[in-house]
This record gives C-alpha cells, sequence and structure tokens, in this order.
C-alpha cells in the first residue's frame, strides 16, 4: 500500500522510539540468521525428465555446495526399491556458479520402469521422476505433443479445435493486399507508408509464427522440409505408421500455405503476412497482447488498426513476377516441394506433381550471387540469416531424390536426377571451402548438418559416381567438424552441453546437435553417447532442472511469452499446457516488456538459484528472448526424438 512520506516518517520514528530495545533484538536475530542463510548448502540432482532407453548410456548429475565427501546414490523405483547402488558419485566436472558439479551414472540400469535418484551423504537430493524403456515408450508422448504444438499453431479457418483453440483466425487473409517491403528505422517499425503493389492474393492458413501472429516462408520451409524428411524417414514414428504423432496432414498443412506464398503461374515469391513493427500511425502485431480470433475486427474502424485487421502480404524485394529468389529461400522451398512429391507422389499424384514443378522453377530462379542481406523477413533483424550455400545444396539433393525414383509429371525443366546431385555436391563444397563453415550447427541458419547427410545418402543412390566436386568422405568430415568444435564447448560445460547457454536458441541447437549426432552414428558410429546426450540436456539435464520443451518432464517455464498460453492456458504447469513447444532457453540475460492484456507471471525466482556462468533463465512471460516459443525452435526436436525411437535406423 502507498502511504504519503510524511505520513510514514511520523509513524516509524514513533516506533523506533517506543521499541528500541526489542528492535536491537530483532535486528540481532535477523543478523544471525542471514549469516547462517549465507552459509546454507544446496544439493540438486539433474537428470534428462523424460528418461533414457534400455540400453543407452545414462547420466544424471549432482550439484552441490556442500562438501562431496562421503557422498553415495542410488536410483530406486516407483516401490522405492533400490535398483542400483549405493554407489559413489563419479568424477568431478567442474562448476557452475557456486556449485560443484558431479557424474552420477549408472548405464548398467537396464530394466524397464520409473525411477528416481537419491544421493545421501555430504548432501541429500532426489530427482524428479524418469522413465527408463524401449525409445517409443519413452519419448512417444513427446513426440505427440510436438504435433498438438503446431496444430495449436494453425492459423486460418482449418485450425483444429483444442483446449487452447476455439475458433479460427485471421480469415481476412483470404484476401491479402499485397505490398513493398517498406524501409525500417532503428526499432524495426517501418518508415512512412506502406506502398501497395496493386495485388490481393489468398495468404489464409499456415502457422503462426512464434508466441506471436506472424507468418514467414524462411521459418515455414525450415519446419516443412524437417516434417517431410521425418515423416519420409520416420514412417512409425512420424508417419502412416504412428498412431499419436502422424505428422503427414500437417506437413501438407504447411505446404498448401507455401504453394499460397509461391504463385508458380507467374513465378511470383510473396515472403511475410503481417508486420512485427508498426510505427506512429498504426500498429503492428507486437503491439497487441489478445487472442487471434479478435483480429479480424481489432479496433472497429480506427486506422490505427488497420493493418491488424486486414494484414499486409509482402512482395519478393527482388520483384515480381520472374524475380530472383533470395538463395536460402529458395533452397528451403525447393527443398520443401522436392520432398513433398516424394511423400505424396503415392497419395496425391497431382497434388505431388504440383510440388515437384514448382520445386524446380524455385530451384532455377535462386540468386546465386547476392548481395547485402538475405531476403527473410522484414525487418531482417528478426532472422538474420547469413549463409545460405547449405540451402542450396538441400534443396538440390532433394531434387535429386525426386527424380531419381520416376514416375514423373511432364512439363519439367529437368529430369535427369544427375543434374541435381552435381549441383548439391557443388553448393557442399561452396559450403566447406566458404567463410560459414564449422561456425554454426543444425538450426533454422544452419542446415548444412542435415544437408550433408542428405547427400551422403544421395551418393550412395546414385552409386557413388565420379566427377563430384565434393565426396562423402569430405561431407562426413564437415560433419564431424562441425561436432568436434561442439565437443570443445562440450568441455567447458559441466553438463557437457554442447551449445553456449550465454546464446540465443539454446535449446533448438541442443536438439540440431542431437540429430547430428545420431547421423553420424548411423553412417560412422561415431558420436553414439551424445545423441541422447545433448538431447537430455535439453530435457532436463540442466543446471536449472529445467525441460525446456512445455509438457515433457516435471520442470520446464511456466510463463512462456505465447499469447494463446498465457491467455487461455495455465500459469503453474497444470493443464491446459501449450504441449511440446520448445523455448529459446537459457540466454545471457532476459527482456523486459509489459502490454495491456498480458497476465503478468514471473516463475523467474525457481530457477534464478541456479544461474551461472554467464547465463540465465528467465521464466517470465515478458522475456521473449528466453521463454517464447517458435515453430522453427521446436522442429529440430521432432528429428531428434524420432531418431531416439527408431530402431534400428530410419528408412534407407
Amino acid at each position: 500500500m502507498n502511504f504519503p512520506k510524511s505520513q510514514i516518517g511520523r509513524t516509524t520514528d514513533a516506533r523506533l522510539n517506543h521499541n528500541f530495545p526489542r528492535l536491537l533484538l530483532i535486528m540481532s536475530a535477523v543478523a544471525l540468521l542471514l549469516t547462517v542463510t549465507s552459509y546454507a548448502q544446496t544439493t540438486e540432482v539433474r537428470v534428462n525428465q523424460v528418461g533414457y532407453t534400455l540400453k543407452e548410456p545414462k547420466r544424471a548429475y549432482l550439484m552441490t555446495t556442500a562438501p562431496a565427501t562421503g557422498t553415495a546414490f542410488r536410483v530406486v523405483n516407483s516401490n522405492g526399491t533400490t535398483t542400483f547402488g549405493p554407489a559413489p558419485i563419479g568424477k568431478n566436472l567442474g562448476t557452475w556458479g557456486s556449485f560443484t558439479v558431479f557424474a552420477l551414472d549408472f548405464d548398467s540400469l537396464s530394466t524397464a520402469g520409473v525411477y528416481k535418484v537419491t544421493v545421501s551423504g555430504g548432501g541429500s537430493a532426489t530427482s524428479p521422476n524418469f522413465k527408463i524403456d524401449t525409445g517409443e515408450n519413452v519419448f512417444g508422448n513427446a513426440l505427440s505433443h510436438k504435433l498438438f504444438f503446431y496444430q495449436t499453431e494453425r492459423d486460418g479457418p482449418n485450425f483444429i479445435p483444442n483446449v487452447l483453440r476455439t475458433a479460427a483466425a485471421h480469415l481476412h487473409d483470404e484476401h491479402a493486399k499485397v505490398f513493398f517491403t517498406p524501409a525500417f528505422d532503428a526499432n524495426d517499425g517501418f518508415a512512412g507508408n506502406l506502398k501497395p503493389v496493386g495485388t490481393v492474393i489468398d495468404a489464409s492458413g499456415g502457422w503462426f509464427d512464434a508466441g506471436d501472429y506472424l507468418k514467414f516462408v524462411e521459418t515455414h520451409s525450415y519446419v516443412v522440409s524437417l516434417m517431410l524428411i521425418g515423416v519420409r524417414d520416420f514412417p512409425n514414428q512420424l508417419g502412416a505408421g504412428s498412431r499419436t504423432s502422424n505428422f503427414t496432414d500437417e506437413a501438407r498443412f504447411g505446404l498448401d500455405w507455401l504453394q499460397k506464398m509461391w504463385h508458380d503461374n507467374t513465378k511470383t515469391l510473396y515472403y511475410q503476412v503481417g508486420i512485427g513493427g508498426g510505427n506512429n500511425t498504426t500498429l503492428s502485431d507486437h503491439d497487441l497482447w489478445r487472442l487471434p480470433q479478435v483480429d479480424d475486427s481489432s479496433g472497429g474502424t480506427d486506422p490505427q488498426f488497420r493493418f491488424i485487421r486486414n494484414r499486409p502480404v509482402f512482395i519478393n524485394t527482388a520483384g515480381g513476377a520472374g524475380a530472383k529468389i533470395s538463395p536460402n529461400i529458395a533452397g528451403r522451398l525447393a527443398a520443401s516441394f522436392a520432398q513433398c512429391f516424394q511423400v505424396f507422389k503415392y497419395i496425391d499424384k497431382n497434388y505431388a506433381d504440383t510440388c515437384l514443378r514448382s520445386a524446380e522453377h524455385v530451384f532455377d530462379l535462386a540468386n546465386t550471387n547476392p548481395k547485402g542481406n538475405l531476403l527473410t523477413a522484414g525487418p531482417f533483424g528478426f532472422y538474420p540469416e547469413t549463409e545460405w550455400r547449405d540451402d542450396l545444396e538441400l534443396g538440390a539433393t532433394e531434387l535429386y531424390f525426386a527424380l531419381a525414383d520416376g514416375n514423373l509429371p511432364s512439363g519439367l525443366a529437368h529430369t535427369d536426377p544427375m543434374f541435381y546431385l552435381k549441383a548439391a555436391a557443388h553448393w557442399a563444397h561452396a559450403f566447406i571451402t566458404g567463410p560459414n563453415d564449422a561456425t554454426d550447427t543444425l538450426n533454422l541458419f544452419d542446415v548444412s548438418g542435415l544437408a550433408h547427410f542428405e547427400l551422403h545418402r544421395a551418393i550412395t543412390k546414385a552409386g557413388n559416381p565420379s566427377g563430384l566436386e565434393v565426396s562423402q568422405q569430405a561431407l562426413v568430415s564437415d560433419l564431424e567438424k562441425q561436432l568436434n568444435t561442439a565437443i570443445s564447448q562440450n568441455k567447458t560445460d559441466p553438463f557437457g552441453f554442447a551449445f553456449p547457454w550465454t546464446v540465443s536458441d539454446t535449446a533448438s541447437h541442443g536438439a540440431g546437435l542431437s540429430v547430428m549426432a545420431s547421423e553420424l552414428k548411423f553412417l560412422n558410429g561415431s558420436f553414439a553417447p551424445q545423441a541422447s546426450r545433448w538431447l537430455g540436456n535439453i530435457l532436463g539435464a540442466n543446471a536449472w532442472g529445467s525441460s525446456l520443451s512445455i509438457g515433457d518432464g516435471a520442470v520446464f517455464p511456466d510463463c512462456t511469452q505465447h499469447q494463446i498460453a498465457n491467455l487461455v492456458g495455465s500459469l503453474n504447469g497444470t493443464p491446459p499446457l501449450l504441449l511440446g513447444a520448445v523455448v529459446e532457453g537459457p540466454n545471457n540475460s532476459g527482456t523486459t516488456g509489459l502490454l495491456d492484456g498480458m497476465r503478468t507471471c514471473d516463475a523467474t525466482s525457481r530457477f534464478s538459484p541456479f544461474d551461472g556462468n554467464g547465463s540465465v533463465l528467465v521464466d517470465n512471460v515478458q522475456s521473449f528472448n528466453t521463454v517464447e516459443p517458435a515453430i522453427d525452435l521446436t522442429a529440430s526436436s521432432i528429428l531428434a526424438l524420432a531418431w531416439q525411437i527408431a530402431t534400428p535406423s530410419p528408412v534407407p
């Protein structure tokens, strides 16, 4: 309660004079309590909260500020029976803030069940429950949660009703006006007025990009490509063989929107729906906090809301019909359409044929000598991608696969699969010898970790022909080079995570690293333990003891920066939840910014005691750079989980 300052002064002075002796005693007691508290010792156990497969290495982590001498651990089952140990704790893995971290290895435990790790001795602690079982029994629910997340992100009339979604949204996108890309100011708002092209298109459908309601070809094409590879290569986990996580229809939903944004008859690309930064005359998507279904009537006739009610579509910055396409988008979009042909040619041949024609046309229009910023989003700062050779490698490889199996439609510009295999090898070589080789790992901004693996398999399918600009060994070596860099980072982190916790998109990188490790395990048997360990890092085996995937594990962020989850979901970890959504993850700091209508929620105090080594996990609805989920952040975990479930490997 707020009192006038004069009243506070008078009241306080009177109480001080009357109760001074008692106050001295209280102050002494408080000082003693603070002294004791400052020396309080803390012990925690961190595990992969989803679980471990039967035969994989199994590691938990002890974090303690207490002396470790005499400390032992055991693993107990759901009946309280000790099934492993007591055993001494393992090696000292290093420090995290004021904690020392020790390994707790229980590799030999291979009986299916539900367990927890308990520690006693120098300190005592108990982990959350976790499973040990087959890959399907451990990770199956997490994979179905990913499908729920994408279904919840659906925009347009074909939404799927669930506990978080009760109405269609952005129906005005069905007749959206097209505009030229505006200039943007230093705050990512657009300068001046939007200039119309004079075209109206149907831009309805697609997924909300993140916690906001924007839609980008940049992120959609990445997500669709990873989904379709999963449906193709893991049919029992992600395709028709799965009862709970068949992504076929969801991938087609994403493809349908990409086909709306690429007009093949005029060879015209549209790359974005909506604006994230407005100006002093109009509001943008990021200026409001609301459910998506209110946008079509938002603000009545108020002109400030005009681009909320009727969202603009932006045309390719290079121009309209037949204009060159930024190579990053061209590569991934071509890959998505080529994979569409691979997956749907036996389900819907006409649809598949349309996709393949689009794939070839998009690839042929790639600008292979880009200048300045790549086209990603308006403004570029939303998705500042700098590498593109890997995207063209992926696009050409998927076009090779599409053509190699025959049953092709008429009217293709290229029908010889070797045309695309040679192109893929060329762009792989260009990437490996280029400026960004081994500077990143699989995520939205670098798909070489997937493209190299796909190209390796394509070369095998082609019979390892001579004359290619890159060899299979060079591809493997470059994958190993990327992961060896990750291993170097791994060695600096007591939890063995291979990406800095202080850099954005930690969770997405963790899943991408797991995918790459699984690929190399498949190709030559290397990096086998890392595939599950790095996935485990983002599922709770980290300093904060938090899964970074909502609903997967016992502890996860409660206060995500996601409008639907914030306005309709719970704020305490109980249902309803935005299941399966992968958040940004720990970072070097959090962000702030409160909007009208936002349900304030800050659960950061759960995690702040474990912030350390320059990184924090800010569980606050305002902190987009730690707890906002997004479609691209979640995509790599789909493949990471499928690799863990599939036995022994994907479909060749």
